[in-house]
């Protein structure tokens, strides 16, 4: 497991978008400051530059460095003296200017956490990721349902043998905020993820099947092989889908589904996954987060709470909690398990020593690409009436 390497100082900040109206800006701007390693000093937090500057007041962030664009963020901040300017920026806005604020933040030689899909499409993912790989910079994506201590723990059960050899694994994401048609108002959450031009090829599967899959391939570290994928749009007028159920074939023999809703009434956040192996199974439920369900035929269910002091736990997932046990941690702390992880390799490298990309504790670049990959493949296959197509990137290096 990574350890922290010491500054003498805080990790610098930046935020582009956030702005006010926005739910995930805030979410990194709380989980990236939670341990205190890091603060958050510019921004530019919408791409309305009058918007942008009376955001900042929000954050606390001094007038001279709240910009009105990421092109002047990253101009300004270059000029300041290295021991003044920020270390990496943070993405939060809409999928489709993922990439070129990330592109550019990577060039100019900014360390970048940017939310997930991490691109608009899989040429910009590609493009992306040969910028990242001709650089030094550090790369997270916030895939942050793998920054949970218990997701952590299944991680190691699984990797280990506890549970043998993996058969089966069931990826789910539940919601029904969009039954109704509320792009059609003001809504501002629901007008970009259901427009193509802003949110990409894909609705529901792009926005939380992507978080889904990630998961599974997280705690199982199977490889996939195809895919077959059916897409609905059940919401009249939509332009993109808003129901999905997909079957993947993993290279060790193993079947995997993924389903994605966004218009089943009264389910709010309902991520499951649940892995079945020749020794054993276990779900994990992120409505319900500390608690872990371990099963074997002939035996008593075990139930693993978040513990950081029990010997059951691993090393990575008792180093995942920050409170004693019965003391609920959910998602900010997740979150912020992704910042933690990803700021330990950036002091490695501010402080002139090597880390890996290919295999982190965070997620990465490398995630990014094959997520993008997962949401072409998935759109392509329902396309052709759910045909079979080869889900295998070079980037699963996981």
């Amino acid at each position: 497991m990574p350890t922290n390497e010491p500054l003498n100082r805080k990790l610098r900040m930046a935020l582009v978008g956030g702005g006010r109206g926005s739910f995930i800006g805030r979410v990194h701007a709380t989980a990236a400051v939670l341990d205190n390693r890091a603060e958050l000093v510019a921004g530019a937090l919408s791409s309305d530059p009058v918007r942008a500057k009376e955001s900042a007041e929000d954050y606390d962030i001094a007038p001279e460095r709240a910009y009105g664009s990421y092109q002047e963020l990253i101009e300004k901040e270059l000029a300041l003296p290295e021991d003044q300017r920020i270390d990496f920026i943070s993405i939060a806005t809409p999928n489709f200017m993922h990439f070129e604020i990330a592109k550019a933040a990577v060039e100019a030689g900014f360390n970048v956490i940017c939310d997930k899909p991490l691109t608009l499409d899989m040429q910009q993912a590609e493009a992306l990721l040969a910028a990242v790989e001709k650089s030094d910079v550090v790369f997270a994506v916030t895939h942050n349902y793998t920054g949970y201590p218990l997701v952590r723990q299944a991680r190691h059960m699984v990797t280990s043998g506890e549970l043998g050899d993996i058969m089966a694994i069931r990826m789910n994401y539940i919601q029904g905020w969009l039954v109704e048609k509320l792009e059609d108002s003001d809504q501002k959450q629901a007008a970009w993820r259901t427009d193509p031009k802003r949110s990409g090829a894909a609705g529901c599967f792009g926005d939380i099947a992507t978080h889904a899959y990630n998961l599974g391939r997280f705690v199982t570290g199977q490889f996939p092989e195809n895919i077959s994928c059916h897409l609905r749009t059940f919401v009249g007028g939509r332009q993109l889908d808003d129901y999905g159920h997909a079957v993947i074939t993993f290279e060790n023999g193993a079947l995997g589904t993924v389903t994605a809703s966004q218009i089943t009434h009264g389910r709010e956040n309902d991520v499951t996954i649940e892995v079945d192996g020749t020794k054993g199974s276990l779900s994990w439920r992120q409505e319900n987060p500390n608690e872990l369900w371990v099963r074997q035929n002939g035996k008593a269910h075990q139930l693993y709470t978040r513990d950081p002091n029990a010997p059951f736990m691993s090393e990575v997932a008792a180093a995942s909690c920050r409170l004693p046990s019965g003391h609920p941690e959910a998602f900010f702390e997740a979150f912020a398990n992704i910042y933690r992880a990803a700021y330990d390799d950036m002091c490695l490298r501010i402080s002139g020593k090597k880390f890996e990309t290919t295999d982190t504790l965070y997620p990465n670049i490398y995630d990014g690409v094959e997520g993008m990959y997962f949401i072409q493949q998935s759109v392509a296959s329902s396309n052709d009436n759910g045909a079979w197509l080869p889900l295998k990137h070079q980037a699963a290096r996981r």
